[in-house]
């Protein structure tokens, strides 16, 4: 299975793929994310280290079913070859209703086919009020026309 683009990635096409990833972790939909994770992935995701779709599956179901109102917005930091580092920021809600927003960056490593074989991530969450809250468009993905996370001093 081809997932377009492949490496090695451009500024434009490593933009897209950090478009297309950020599109879909905000569908919040793990059957829809692991496909663009190779069968052997292996990631590296706070204090957890799932490897493989199976585990990564699990790993998502879990994670959704406790950050509510989930909204992300990913930035490209750097490209070369097969690799992207991008950083990022989400605000989601946990089960008591206090507001989170969660800070990070992340190497990735793709395989020949364009899906990702490697993801290494580096998380901080700090809570926020509902009126900090930046992230308001309806869930789903982030319209085009919505600031990223320079444009909103993140």
């Amino acid at each position: 299975m081809t997932r377009q683009p492949v490496p090695p990635f451009t500024l434009d096409t490593a933009r897209q793929k950090v478009r297309a990833a950020e599109d879909a972790w905000n569908s919040r939909d793990p059957d829809r994310v692991v496909g663009a994770y190779t069968g052997d992935s292996q990631w590296r995701n706070r204090a957890e280290f799932p490897a493989g779709q199976s585990q990564i599956h699990d790993f998502l179901s879990r994670k959704w079913r406790h950050e509510h109102d989930y909204r992300l917005i990913k930035e490209l930091w750097a490209h070369d070859g097969n690799r992207i580092a991008v950083r990022y920021a989400y605000e989601w809600r946990n089960d008591s209703g206090q507001w989170m927003r969660s800070y990070g960056n992340e190497n990735w490593e793709y395989a020949t086919d364009g899906r990702m074989a490697q993801r290494h991530a580096s998380i901080n969450d700090r809570p926020i009020t509902e009126a900090e809250r930046l992230f308001h468009w309806p869930l789903g993905p982030r319209p085009a026309d919505h600031p990223g996370l320079s444009d909103l001093g993140l």
